[in-house]
C-alpha cells in the first residue's frame, strides 16, 4: 500500500481547506431544528439543522449554540412565545467549524426572529385573500372586520345545548367547565364534550373532524364553543388553516372560539365569534341568558303596568257612566223642578200618544197632579 498517511494529517489538510475557504465568513440559512439539547446549566445547546424539499430531506448539518450565543434562544422563546424545541423553522447565522475530533459543526450565533414572526404573519395574509377570494357569497372583509356567514347567524333566545371542542385534561376544558356550572344565576347548561388535540401539526384536521361530528350529531346544539389556554404565536398555527377556517365560517351553528390571550388572534377567530378565553366564552353564554330573563322580567311588568292601565281607564269610564246614569234618573229630573207626564202609569215618551180627554198623571218632586187633557196644540218654539 501506498501513499499511506495518517488521519491525522488528512484530518488536518481538511481543516486548513476548510479554514481557508470560510475563516471569517457567516451565513444566513433558513433550516428546521431537530435532536434539539439544551444545557441550561452550562447553557449550551446542541441540535440538528436539518432541510427538505418536497417531503425528503436535502441536507443535514449538526449545529451548536455555545455559551456567548445562548441568549439568542432565550431572546428567540422570549418573543415568540415558543418553546425553542423539535420542529421549529428557523433562519439563523451560522459559522463553520471543523474539530480534529468532534468533526464538521456549524456555531449557532444568532437567530432571525423577526423572520419566524414574519413568515408567519405573511402565511396568515396569504389565506386570508384566499378566504375573501375563493368565497365571496360567505366571507366579506369591511371596515377591517371579516363578516362570514357563521357570525352573522342569529343566537337562539336562550343557550343550552352547548357542543364543546378542547382538548382532555386541559385548562381550557376545566376553566370553561367550572364557569358554566358554577354562574351566579344558577343556569342549566348541557355540555357536550367533543375531546381532541387541540395543538400540534395535524390539530386543524382533527378539529374540523369534531365539527363534521357535531355537525351530523342527532343531538340539537345551540352553539359550538371552542376552547384551548394560551399559547406562543406558533402554536395557533392550527387555526390559521385555510381548510378549518372555511369549514368555520360556513358551519350551520354558531360558533364561538377562546383558544387565546389577548395577544394572539387566528385566523378561525375571525370567522368565527372570538372571545379570547375559555372562561370569556362561558361567561358570554351566561350573560346571553341573562339579558333574555331581564327582557321576560321587562316584558312582564310592561304587561301588568298594561293591565293595571286597562283596568283603571275601565274604572274610570265605569264611574262615569254610573254618574250619567244617576244623573238621569227620575229622581234627579224631578229634584230639578221637571216633571214626568204619566198615561195610566206609564211615562209618555212620544207625546202624539196624548188625545183629548186623556188622564194624566204628572209626577212633581213630592206631589202627583192629575189631570185631564181638554186641549192639544203644537208647540210653535
Amino acid at each position: 500500500m501506498t501513499g499511506q498517511i495518517k488521519l491525522s494529517a488528512l484530518v488536518e489538510q481538511i481543516e486548513e481547506a476548510i479554514q481557508t475557504s470560510f475563516e471569517g465568513e457567516m451565513f444566513w440559512v433558513a433550516a428546521r431544528i431537530m435532536n434539539v439539547k439544551k444545557y441550561t446549566s452550562s447553557r449550551r445547546c446542541y441540535l440538528t439543522l436539518e432541510e427538505y424539499e418536497n417531503g425528503s430531506k436535502t441536507a443535514e448539518m449538526k449545529g451548536v449554540f455555545w455559551a456567548s450565543a445562548y441568549a439568542e434562544i432565550e431572546k428567540f422563546e422570549k418573543f415568540t412565545g415558543q418553546v425553542f424545541k423539535d420542529g421549529i423553522e428557523i433562519t439563523c447565522r451560522v459559522k463553520v467549524r471543523f474539530h480534529k475530533v468532534y468533526g464538521l459543526n456549524l456555531d449557532i450565533v444568532q437567530i432571525d426572529t423577526a423572520h419566524t414572526l414574519g413568515t408567519l404573519e405573511l402565511e396568515r395574509q396569504q389565506t386570508l385573500d384566499r378566504l375573501l377570494k375563493e368565497n365571496p357569497g360567505t366571507i366579506q372583509l369591511f371596515d377591517g372586520v371579516y363578516r362570514t356567514f357563521n357570525n352573522r347567524l342569529p343566537l337562539p333566545a336562550v343557550i343550552e345545548r352547548i357542543a364543546l371542542i378542547t382538548a382532555p385534561n386541559s385548562d381550557g376544558q376545566r376553566d370553561f367547565q367550572q364557569e358554566t356550572a358554577r354562574n351566579k344565576h344558577q343556569y342549566k347548561f348541557f355540555v357536550t364534550e367533543f375531546l381532541t388535540t387541540i395543538q400540534g401539526e395535524n390539530a386543524h384536521i382533527l378539529i374540523a373532524e369534531q365539527l363534521a361530528l357535531i355537525e351530523k350529531s342527532s343531538l340539537h346544539f345551540d352553539v359550538v364553543a371552542i376552547v384551548r389556554g394560551g399559547g406562543s404565536q406558533t402554536d395557533f398555527k392550527p387555526f390559521d388553516d385555510y381548510e378549518l377556517a372555511r369549514y368555520i365560517a360556513h358551519f350551520p351553528l354558531p360558533v364561538f372560539t377562546g383558544i387565546g390571550h389577548d395577544r394572539n388572534q387566528s385566523i378561525a377567530d375571525l370567522m368565527a365569534r372570538e372571545q379570547k378565553t375559555p372562561t370569556k366564552v362561558a361567561a358570554l353564554f351566561v350573560d346571553h341568558n341573562f339579558e333574555f330573563e331581564n327582557n321576560l322580567i321587562e316584558l312582564k311588568t310592561r304587561f301588568f303596568d298594561l293591565v293595571k292601565n286597562q283596568v283603571q281607564q275601565a274604572k274610570e269610564k265605569l264611574a262615569h257612566a254610573q254618574r250619567m246614569v244617576k244623573l238621569a234618573s227620575p229622581q234627579v229630573i224631578l229634584n230639578r223642578g221637571f216633571a214626568i207626564v204619566m198615561i195610566n202609569n206609564k211615562i209618555v215618551t212620544d207625546p202624539k200618544i196624548i188625545r183629548a180627554q186623556d188622564e194624566l198623571q204628572t209626577l212633581l218632586r213630592d206631589e202627583i197632579i192629575y189631570s185631564t187633557v181638554t186641549k192639544k196644540s203644537s208647540n210653535e218654539k
